[in-house]
């Protein structure tokens, strides 16, 4: 019998309130995971809504074919490929970052150290290489500058170490307990509760995935694809996407148009930002329900005229 992994939706009912300004609207749940997000919002729309979701996951797209509505198509992509959608033709764009609680429980994605299993970590496991793939030939500089930058791992140097000297004598780590093993062994000191390969495999996942390069991407591509008056609202989980975030909405949020300029006047659509909207955690109530909502951050933006068309 196939186990069934259940996830809890984090920030669910805050981040459809915060995405949904018109229940006519067309929406965008760029990571729909197991679609927590994705059936809230479609109880919310009305009968000329509509909700396209994306997901490079073959077990999410599974659980997308379990929708029968009307108003909902999903692709399997990555969410960067937002960027391929029509402009500002959403009212909303949904990004809930991260990894869900299916691929942390199943050994079998090699995401967690909690139970052994193939050192994968892929999103999508139809393409690319898995963690162990890259291990067998990674250079070791480039390993330490992995951990270090996605991990913010202050002992990146010697598991990079570790890792390719395991290599060298008795062949490439395989497994997830393989690689948490070698990192325990290279780690002097971790903070109380947290195993000491919680950063390196967090470091493997998001480069493995080039996640952080998606969500640049997928950002930059909502700037676009967002309506006059559109949401765009971002769940991040841990500092190095949340910080990402914080800095895009900051940036267009505080852009100026010169008006002087001959392409402003000549422009044929006004000029557009971002006008932030808020940043919200999770209550109490919902991290005691659900400890991995602990680190979730949720931000908001709103896209915005900041000047009528101009003209000569």
């Amino acid at each position: 019998m196939d186990t069934v992994w259940q996830h809890t939706t984090v920030l669910l009912n805050e981040a459809v309130d915060a995405l949904i300004t018109t229940q006519d609207g067309h929406y965008i749940d760029a990571t729909f995971g197991r679609g927590g997000h994705s059936r809230l919002i479609l109880s919310r729309l009305g009968a000329q809504g509509s909700l396209t979701a994306f997901d490079k996951d073959t077990e999410a797209m599974a659980e997308a074919q379990t929708i029968s509505d009307s108003r909902f198509a999903i692709r399997h992509e990555a969410f960067s490929a937002i960027s391929d959608l029509p402009a500002r033709s959403a009212q909303g764009v949904l990004m809930d970052l991260g990894i869900s609680s299916p691929q942390i429980d199943n050994p079998a994605r090699g995401f967690s150290f909690r139970g052994d299993g193939p050192l994968d970590m892929r999103m999508d496991t139809t393409r690319g290489q898995s963690v162990a793939q890259w291990l067998e030939t990674a250079q070791e500089t480039h390993i330490e500058e992995v951990i270090r930058d996605y991990g913010e791992e202050r002992f990146a140097r010697a598991i990079a170490k570790a890792i390719v000297t395991r290599r060298q004598e008795r062949g490439p780590v395989r497994t997830t307990l393989e690689l948490a093993s070698l990192v325990a062994g290279a780690v002097k000191t971790r903070e109380p509760g947290q195993n000491p390969a919680t950063r390196t495999f967090q470091a493997f996942r998001i480069f493995i995935n080039a996640e952080l390069e998606e969500l640049e991407r997928a950002l930059e591509a909502s700037l676009e694809l967002l309506a006059p008056g559109g949401r765009l609202v971002v769940i991040s989980f841990h500092s190095l996407e949340d910080r990402i975030v914080k800095q895009f909405i900051a940036r267009h949020a505080r852009e100026e148009v010169d008006r002087r300029s001959p392409a402003w006047m000549l422009s044929k659509a006004p000029a557009m930002k971002l006008e932030a909207l808020g940043r919200t955690k999770p209550s109490e109530v919902e991290v005691k329900a659900n400890p991995r909502a602990r680190s979730a951050v949720m931000r908001v933006a709103q896209r915005t005229e900041v000047g009528a068309q101009g003209g000569m």
